[in-house]
């Protein structure tokens, strides 16, 4: 018989990991939406990791932190449109470019910032527990006593369902990835709305990142983000660029993250490397049985010249 009390923490544990990626995904789908493929989602993520935190250890504000992690993801999100709108850059070439560079220039920042002790913590979001639901068995504590942000990711599936299916403006992403023709032959600037597309996925992804450190860690270690963006973006194809899709997929990703870790606490016999490897192993087989059968409702129009 399974043990409730290690279902429930299961799940707690799964939820809360589940939070930075939900959060990075919907940016990633709004932003292939209108055509933009964001390989470089893991450089957002692990820009916005650092940015906050640094930013938590400048002014010891919660609130001006997460806006240095939504900056760190916004600025790799610029680059990105620099090089893809303006100089025609193949967008996976400068995805897999900025990640490199996310990752050589936070390193390089870690020790210039924090100095000799890259492990210092910094403030962090405190858990809001929701009396009366927080005490229902199994699931209380899962849904109903995690950060703000963790909410507001939850939150945010229907609301971006309802603009992307719902508003003029969702429809105009829509158009700008599968039509971009055909959409500025109806008025709409593909251009400037596959920037604000991206600018919104930086934004998000950043505060993904900041996610991490601010609402779990508490400081910022190399490469802290360890191929969450592409769990991320690999949430969006496994999700059928579908919110409610997505959110699926990242709750895949997080109880296969949350089992491996609950696995090695109770000590089971079983190979670390495999415990480790094993969420990534779920989503590789997920996508396996996907990924041939499916594309991305923006692909006809991500090699738009206009």
């Amino acid at each position: 018989m399974i043990d409730e009390r290690f279902v429930a923490l299961l799940l707690v544990a799964a939820v809360t990991i589940a939070g930075p990626l939900l959060i990075a995904a919907l940016g990633e789908l709004i932003s292939e939406t209108a055509g933009v493929i964001n390989i470089q989602i893991e450089g957002m993520m692990l820009a916005g990791a650092f940015a906050g935190v640094a930013g938590a250890l400048l002014s010891q504000n919660i609130v001006v932190a997460f806006l240095a992690a939504l900056a760190g993801g916004l600025i790799v999100a610029v680059l990105h449109g620099i090089a893809c709108f303006w100089f025609r850059a193949n967008q996976v070439v400068s995805g897999i470019i900025l990640n490199i560079l996310a990752l050589g220039v936070t390193t390089f920042l870690l020790v210039s910032v924090l100095g000799a002790d890259v492990t210092q913590t910094v403030v962090r979001l405190e858990r809001i527990t929701i009396p009366i639901l927080s005490d229902i068995p199994l699931i209380g504590r899962a849904l109903f006593s995690q950060n703000i942000l963790v909410y507001a990711a939850f939150i945010g599936v229907p609301l971006v369902w309802w603009m992307l299916d719902r508003t003029p403006f969702g429809l105009a992403l829509r158009a700008a990835g599968e039509r971009p023709e055909a959409a500025e032959s109806l008025g709409i600037n593909v251009r400037r709305t596959r920037w604000v597309a991206l600018a919104v996925c930086g934004a998000l992804a950043g505060i993904g990142g900041g996610l991490l450190t601010l609402g779990g860690l508490g400081f910022f270690t190399p490469n802290v983000t360890a191929g969450r963006g592409f769990i991320a973006l690999a949430a969006v194809v496994f999700g059928r660029w579908r919110p409610m899709g997505v959110l699926a997929a990242v709750l895949l990703f997080g109880v296969a993250d949350a089992l491996q870790i609950r696995a090695q606490a109770l000590g089971l016999p079983i190979p670390y490397q495999l415990l480790v490897a094993l969420p990534y192993l779920v989503t590789i087989i997920a996508l396996a049985g996907l990924v041939t059968r499916m594309r991305p409702p923006a692909a006809l129009g991500v090699n738009y010249e206009g």
